[in-house]
């Protein structure tokens, strides 16, 4: 029969893992229902309160990877801020965490 040592108490922990965060504010991708405008009604099945801004992003036109983004700042029934955005290269919805 085979016995491990036993450690000695020194009073130091192991040290705790650490897991990756990733990306902070990495967009998610969403479902989201829209008005005839296609400005968002409701967010991940939640009503929109208020749409507080939008706006456009268009940039990288000249590579083989543009972006063209409609965003919008948004408060949820529930009283979360939170921007979404639609992805008009892709043509899918994401959101981000507000502040």
């Amino acid at each position: 029969m085979t016995s491990e040592p036993a450690q000695a108490s020194t009073g130091s922990a192991q040290k705790p893992r650490v897991r990756s965060a990733g990306r902070v504010n990495e967009p998610r991708l969403a479902l989201v229902e829209v008005a005839f405008d296609g400005s968002p009604q409701r967010v991940n099945r939640e009503r929109v309160a208020v749409v507080r801004e939008e706006w456009r992003v268009v940039d990288r036109w000249w590579t083989d990877d543009p972006i063209s983004r409609r965003y919008f700042e948004l408060v949820l029934e529930s009283g979360q801020n939170t921007v979404v955005f639609h992805d008009d290269e892709h043509g899918r919805w994401f959101t981000q965490r507000g502040a």
